[in-house]
């Protein structure tokens, strides 16, 4: 006399082929296991998007930075002058600085170039025995009104807003103006 198994279970594995039960189990863990992993990928997926495009929606912070008073530049003189970016939040410290070129034209007429070449956003240099701007990455030259003189650089050199209040040369900051098309006071 042969056993015959009672469990339906058994008789399944004794066969080789499972039962509807396993596969239904099967099926309930596969699919809660993509539910799952859709879930995670959804939590890790979703805020890095929104990081990478969130900077296109958000506004570029404008701010007037207080360069000194303006008995400080002489002249026709190009001097370098560092501020606190806007871009930064107050968080970066050190970092948060930024640098312009700061000339005095007139008694209070001030031009204020970006320290980055227009080609590729190289920092230039003012030679002052040239009355130039040098770009040392790629030969870019720019005269001292921030014209191309040489090299690659597509544009002339970007620009930043200056003012004279209460007798401080102020700037209007903006996050990097890499692109030559820095905002207009508004």
């Amino acid at each position: 006399m042969t056993d015959k198994p009672t469990n339906p279970m058994a008789e399944g594995e004794a066969s080789g082929t499972p039962s509807s039960d396993d596969l239904s189990r099967r099926r309930f863990l596969g699919r809660t296991s993509l539910g799952l992993g859709a879930f995670a990928a959804l939590l890790v997926g979703i805020p890095t998007l929104l990081d990478v495009i969130k900077p296109m929606w958000r506004s570029h912070p404008r701010v007037w930075r207080t360069l000194g008073p303006v008995d400080n530049y002489k002249t026709g003189q190009t001097v370098e002058v560092s501020f606190e970016n806007a871009g930064t939040d107050g968080w970066g410290g050190a970092a948060a600085k930024t640098a312009a070129y700061l000339r005095r034209d007139g008694q209070t007429s001030f031009t204020a170039f970006t320290v980055n070449c227009s080609h590729l956003g190289c920092p230039v240099h003012w030679e002052q025995s040239a009355d130039m701007f040098v770009c040392p990455c790629h030969g870019g030259v720019y005269y001292a009104n921030g014209d191309v003189a040489a090299g690659p650089p597509p544009r002339p050199l970007a620009r930043y807003p200056v003012r004279v209040q209460n007798g401080n040369v102020e700037i209007l900051t903006t996050p990097l103006p890499l692109n030559g098309r820095v905002p207009k006071q508004g």
